[in-house]
């Protein structure tokens, strides 16, 4: 899959690949992208995912530590956790429980752009 001009949509294509019931992180996908670096950037496209029309599962993108950096753009302060929860991902305290086990890291389950 060829790079895209958008930086937004090249993430966006990532997230879309991550299994339902699995975790990424900003960072995993920034890296998978070739800008070791960018996580923020990862960060400003989830955010804008939740101003368009694209049906983006950016609940399943979180920080390097398993932490709902994002749950405030999701509506509500618990309905990035009631995704997650519905995918059978356990939260408490806005963290990812067994993150590790969860974590999906697209440079070893993709193939490489």
């Amino acid at each position: 899959m060829p790079l895209k001009e958008s930086f937004f949509q090249n993430v966006y294509e990532v997230v879309e690949k991550i299994p339902c019931g699995r975790v990424t992180s900003y960072g995993a996908i920034a890296e998978y992208l070739g800008l070791r670096g960018s996580a923020r950037m990862v960060g400003w496209a989830m955010t804008a995912s939740h101003a368009g029309k694209n049906n983006v599962p950016a609940h399943r993108v979180v920080n390097r530590n398993g932490l709902l950096t994002g749950k405030h753009h999701f509506g509500g302060p618990k309905v990035m956790q009631q995704l997650l929860e519905s995918e059978g991902i356990q939260v408490k305290d806005d963290r990812v429980i067994e993150f590790e086990k969860m974590f999906w890291e697209p440079g070893k389950e993709m193939v490489k752009w």
